[in-house]
């Protein structure tokens, strides 16, 4: 698989973008795309990856010179409060965040498109004591040891990455995507960047098995889309970036290209995307350094503008459409690790949705995850799988216009854990967490 994906890996995608017609204004938002083919070129998700064509996509275009601009942004001011037995939890005030400008431009006889984009976080500076409380989650380290009911900050490079699409045909297109750092052909849409985990301003219990690939050095992918099909191969390098964020900080066995991933995708409609995809990722943790993944994740995005009504009966032979009032997003994933030298898996599954209507945003997030003895103190020597932890989530906010091309959204959301057996000791049956939080985004 690791040659077939270098073959593959001089194609694909990088993210977020949009192709827009001069006629049409600066300032307004993107959108929604209606078949796979131009869902891509709009490049409206994080990596490579595919949402539903219909999901919109909050940002500002205009153009520029003959380039296409885009600014596409979300931060959260948080609090968050996590209860369990034994002292396990704490609270913070911290700050989540990202902003992606990007640009695009027409090349050649051929009319190829050039996309250039970077993602920037602040959450280096953000985020103190280099990870935020989080009961259960696990990955990566601080201060050398590992992460333990905690989340790291995203690097303040994100991505910095450029994409050349080339249509082959109506139905036929070829790209491809080179990146520093960037998010390699593994899993769905990665949570920051998926509509339906917008308004959640933290991460996913199950993100180091389904998306935890979304900033990788030294990333190539090639892809070829056809119809309602997509195959992608990437290479790149596997070890996940070291606590030093604010630099390309080289891992112990440097940013080679020496894993390999393949992803397929199926947009049977606007409304639904699916993937499948499978990676060999070497040495991916700091602290089990001769120890690599197989990782597997398939995911099913379900996206419905909420509102739109056709009337044709006030100008008969004519459809007039009014724009959509809201929109309901949705997303299942699943994920599997399994570990090269004890042949340990780790499984996690997700259920996720967000309802807009109008000004208002109501979600959930549903989790089952495999949970390590990484998370006793003090730990084994031998990781082994203990049981999954299930989690549910609810949240609401409500978004207030700011400033001209600024939201504010306050918010709150609570969580349920349910521990599994072998942590009961630890943690209590029932944990819970809560957070209040103000959501800010750029739109038109």
């Amino acid at each position: 698989m690791h040659n077939y994906a270098l073959i593959l890996t001089a194609l694909a995608a990088l993210a977020p973008s949009a192709i827009r017609a001069q006629s049409e204004l600066p300032g307004m938002s993107m959108p929604a795309a209606h078949s796979l083919t131009t869902a891509q070129l709009q490049h409206a998700s994080s990596g490579t990856s595919i949402e539903p064509p219909s999901t919109p996509v909050p940002m500002l275009m205009w153009k520029l010179n003959g380039w296409t601009v885009m600014l596409h942004s979300n931060a959260f001011l948080a609090d968050i409060q996590q209860h369990a037995d034994n002292g396990r939890g704490g609270d913070k005030l911290f700050s989540t965040n990202w902003i992606m400008p990007m640009a695009q431009h027409r090349l050649g006889p051929t009319g190829g498109l050039l996309t250039v984009r970077t993602m920037l976080s602040l959450e280096p500076a953000t985020i103190t004591g280099r990870f935020y409380p989080e009961l259960f989650q696990q990955g990566e380290t601080a201060y050398g040891r590992a992460i333990v009911d905690g989340q790291h900050p995203h690097d303040f490079v994100m991505e910095l990455a450029a994409l050349y699409d080339l249509r082959l045909s109506k139905s036929a297109l070829l790209s491809f995507y080179a990146a520093p750092v960037g998010d390699p052909a593994i899993g769905p849409t990665a949570y920051p960047h998926r509509l339906s985990a917008s308004e959640d301003p933290i991460a996913a219990l199950g993100h180091h098995q389904q998306d935890s690939t979304h900033i990788a050095f030294n990333v190539v992918t090639a892809g070829f889309t056809y119809k309602m099909f997509r195959l992608e191969g990437s290479g790149f390098h596997g070890a996940e970036p070291t606590e030093d964020r604010w630099q390309f900080q080289p891992s112990p066995n440097g940013h080679a290209i020496d894993s390999d991933a393949v992803r397929l995708t199926f947009v049977p409609s606007e409304d639904i995307a699916a993937q499948y995809s499978i990676a060999r990722i070497t040495s991916p943790e700091a602290l089990a350094p001769g120890e690599n993944q197989r990782r597997q994740t398939a995911s099913l995005m379900f996206n419905r503008p909420v509102g739109v009504h056709h009337d044709t009966s006030t100008m008969p032979g004519m459809d007039m459409v009014t724009p959509a009032s809201g929109n309901w997003s949705t997303t299942v994933v699943w994920g599997q690790t399994r570990a090269s030298t004890t042949g340990r898996l780790e499984n996690s599954y997700l259920v996720e949705s967000l309802l807009n209507l109008r000004r208002n945003y109501l979600y959930t997030r549903i989790e089952a995850a495999d949970r390590t003895s990484e998370l006793l103190i003090p730990a084994p020597q031998v990781e082994v799988t203990l049981g999954h932890v299930q989690a549910y989530t609810l949240g609401f906010d409500r978004d207030y216009r700011v400033a001209r091309h600024l939201l504010a959204a306050p918010g709150t959301q609570f969580t349920l854990y349910r521990t599994p057996d072998a942590l009961v000791s630890t943690y209590g049956r029932w944990p819970v967490g809560g957070v209040v939080f103000v959501r800010f985004r750029i739109a038109h």
